[in-house]
C-alpha cells in the first residue's frame, strides 16, 4: 500500500474542509475524503450502524482493527430503522458506516443525498452486478431468494416454474412468507423493478389471499418443516444456517431456486457505504474495502453466516448453489424502491 507525502495529505484535508463547510453549512469539519487519504495507514475510531447480523459484522470489525487499530463501536437495528435514523439524524449523525442485509434501505439514504462516493480501489474489487450504477455504495455480500418446501407433501414437478405463480388459485392456502420484513420487502422491491406496478399490485392481491404470514424467515421455514404450510418463500441461508447446526427446523425441507432470471430468482445485496458527515472517512473508506477484500469476503466463504461471498474473487461457501448457478435477473440495486413497496404492500392489506 503506497504511503502519501505529509505535503499531499495536506492538500486533501484542505480541499475537504472546504468541501464540507459548503456541502453541511458551517458544521463539524469531516477528516479527509476517503478517496484522498486511502492510501495511507488509518487510525482513530469509526461509528457503524449495523443492520446486517450483529455476529457477521463482529467477525469484520474484529479482523478490520486487528490489522488496523482502528476502534468499531456498532449501533445494531433493522434495514429500515437504521435508514431513517440516519436520516432523520441528518448532518449529525455520528455514523461514519451503514451497513444492511438488503439494499432498498441503502437507496432510501443514497436518495437522501447522505452517501459519499465509495473509493475506486473498493469500487474495483465488486463486479458490476453486486454494486448500484452510482457507486454511492456497494454491495458487501448476497443472498438468494428461494421457495423451500416440504419434500413430504411435494415433490419438485409440482412446483411453480415462477414466483409469479404464487399468485395463482393453486396455491391458496399452501404457501408462507414473512410480510413484515426487510428481507421479503427487498424481494417485492425487486419485482417492481422488474415487472412494474400494475404486475406488482395484482402479484401482492394474490399473495393477501393465498399466502400465510409468519414473522421472520426462521418461522416461516420452521412452519413448513412442522407441516402447518407446504412452502415458504425466504432466503436460502435461513436453511443452510440450521442444517449446520441440529437441522430441527429443516429436516423436512429443501430449498427450490426458480433459475431464469424469474423474480423469484432475485439475489439480494446487501450494502455498504460511507456517509458524508463521516468525522473520520478515510478510516471508514479503509473499512469498506477491508470487508470487500479478500479477507473480509474469506468471512463469509469460511464462517457460518451462509451468505454470498461477491467480491474481490473469493468464492462462496463450497455448500451453497454457486452464484453464477442461480440465473439471477439483472437488477440495479439503486433503484430499489422501498417507499413504493410499502405502500402497495399495505394497500393489498399485507402490511
Amino acid at each position: 500500500m503506497k504511503i502519501r507525502t505529509n505535503a499531499l495529505a495536506g492538500i486533501a484535508l484542505a480541499a475537504t474542509a472546504v468541501l464540507g463547510l459548503s456541502a453541511c453549512g458551517g458544521g463539524a469539519t469531516p477528516a479527509a475524503s476517503g478517496s484522498a487519504a486511502a492510501g495511507g495507514p488509518v487510525s482513530g475510531e469509526i461509528t457503524v450502524y449495523n443492520a446486517q447480523h450483529e455476529s457477521l459484522t463482529k467477525e469484520w470489525v474484529d479482523a478490520f482493527t486487528a490489522e488496523t487499530g482502528v476502534k468499531v463501536t456498532l449501533r445494531q437495528g433493522s434495514d429500515t430503522e437504521l435508514s431513517n435514523q440516519i436520516i432523520q439524524e441528518g448532518a449529525a449523525s455520528p455514523a461514519d458506516v451503514f451497513l444492511t442485509e438488503n439494499s432498498p434501505a441503502m437507496a432510501q439514504v443514497e436518495n437522501a443525498g447522505l452517501f459519499t462516493d465509495v473509493d475506486k480501489a473498493t469500487v474495483a474489487q465488486v463486479p458490476e452486478e453486486f454494486r448500484p450504477s452510482t457507486n454511492k455504495w456497494t454491495g458487501i455480500a448476497a443472498r438468494s431468494t428461494v421457495l423451500v418446501y416440504d419434500k413430504t407433501k411435494l415433490t419438485e414437478d409440482q412446483l411453480p416454474k415462477s414466483m409469479l405463480d404464487l399468485a395463482k388459485p393453486e396455491w391458496k392456502g399452501k404457501w408462507a412468507a414473512s410480510p413484515s420484513g426487510a428481507d421479503f420487502q427487498a424481494i417485492v422491491s425487486a419485482l417492481l423493478e422488474l415487472k412494474g406496478e400494475d404486475a406488482t399490485a395484482e402479484w401482492l392481491k394474490g399473495m393477501k389471499e393465498n399466502s400465510k404470514a409468519y414473522k421472520g424467515n426462521s418461522t416461516a421455514m420452521k412452519a413448513v418443516n412442522a407441516g402447518e404450510v407446504p412452502a415458504a418463500l425466504i432466503y436460502h441461508y435461513y436453511y443452510y444456517g440450521d442444517q449446520a447446526k441440529t437441522g430441527e427446523n429443516s429436516s423436512k425441507v429443501t430449498p427450490y431456486y426458480f433459475k431464469n432470471q424469474d423474480p423469484g430468482a432475485f439475489v439480494s445485496v446487501s450494502g455498504g457505504g460511507v456517509l458524508k458527515t463521516s468525522k473520520n472517512a478515510a478510516a471508514a473508506q479503509a473499512f469498506l474495502k477491508f470487508i470487500t477484500g479478500k479477507k473480509g469476503q474469506e468471512v463469509l466463504q469460511k464462517g457460518t453466516s451462509f451468505e454470498y461471498a461477491i467480491a474481490s474473487d473469493v468464492p462462496a461457501n463450497d455448500k451453497l448453489v454457486p452464484l453464477k448457478e442461480l440465473q439471477a435477473p439483472t437488477v440495479d440495486p439503486a433503484k430499489l424502491n422501498s417507499q413504493k413497496v410499502t405502500d402497495l404492500m399495505t394497500k393489498a392489506g399485507l402490511l
